[in-house]
């Protein structure tokens, strides 16, 4: 069985060739970094969708540093994993209290984002835990989305609540959250609607679930996890930040990392909206959703 590192470094082997292979070829050219290699450095950063800022932020730390001794790829790695490290880490937060059961959980994001398979997966490592789960098909408008979140909710040992397709969302998240009350769940995951991110709509529909379950538990949802699609690169970060503006995201649940995917997008989500990553789907089996770890997933980036 491959560890959770060797599953990141499969799953971000295009990034570290685009990233790593650059590097090299930048020293190649120019084994002294001067300012023309440091600009070559930063288009490298750039078309690794590590965003604007974050490219910059590392340019300058060689920048400013004793370049005299920067003149292998292992040494310039180095400083930006140390830096790259200190980003990520930056936007965990101490573990918040957990709240008198059920914890809701909201998952968010557009169609075709590995949604509902995350939604089955967290399930599976929640009741794994030993925890009572309860799963809410609030999308209640994507043709058999209600019958995909069924099935997983059967492969993860949870329950579910749900209604007929078309059905209003809001009604089906706030039956769940008396149900979750009524038969002493745990969690509450609730899946919602992926229609276009673009779509007015869409972002009002989520305002009104999240409005219409703190009428039960006033502090809810306790988590909102945004589910974003590894291969999608800067479209990832447009998601994110329109998301962001509709609902109170407390974390990124990054999915499809795999040979395809545009890992640098993490970090760009991290620099600018300072969401920070709470899982990462590494693989198609059940249990391929793993707790984020910065330090593996920098490792994994430049390894």
């Amino acid at each position: 069985m491959l560890s959770v590192l060797s599953k990141l470094q499969k799953g971000l082997a295009k990034t570290r060739s685009d990233l790593v292979g650059g590097i090299a070829r930048t020293l190649t050219r120019s084994p002294k970094i001067d300012e023309a290699a440091l600009e070559e450095l930063e288009e490298v950063l750039l078309s690794s969708d590590v965003g604007f800022e974050t490219a910059e932020e590392l340019i300058e730390q060689l920048r400013s540093k004793d370049r005299s001794g920067l003149t292998t790829t292992d040494s310039v790695v180095e400083i930006f994993k140390a830096h790259l490290i200190e980003l990520l880490d930056s936007t965990v937060q101490p573990p918040r209290p957990l709240p008198v059961p059920p914890q809701v959980i909201s998952i968010i994001g557009v169609n075709g984002s590995g949604k509902t398979t995350i939604i089955g997966k967290l399930a599976y490592r929640l009741t794994r835990e030993k925890k009572k789960v309860l799963l809410a098909a609030a999308d209640t408008f994507r043709a058999g989305a209600i019958d995909q979140l069924a099935v997983w909710a059967k492969r993860a040992e949870a329950d579910l609540v749900s209604s007929i397709t078309g059905s209003d969302p809001a009604a089906v998240a706030f039956d769940a959250v008396r149900a979750a009350k009524n038969r002493q769940h745990d969690i509450l995951i609730i899946d919602t609607a992926g229609r276009l991110h673009t779509k007015t709509n869409l972002m009002e529909e989520l305002k009104k679930i999240h409005r219409v379950i703190q009428r039960e538990i006033a502090d809810a949802p306790h988590e909102v996890y945004l589910v974003i699609d590894a291969t999608t690169g800067q479209n990832g970060l447009t998601q994110a930040r329109q998301f962001a503006e509709a609902a109170q995201v407390t974390g990124i649940i990054l999915t499809k990392l795999d040979g395809t995917a545009k890992g640098g997008i993490v970090l760009a989500i991290t620099r600018e909206l300072g969401l920070p990553i709470r899982y990462v789907g590494v693989g198609e089996t059940i249990d391929d959703l793993e707790l984020f770890d910065a330090s593996q997933f920098v490792e994994a980036l430049f390894r």
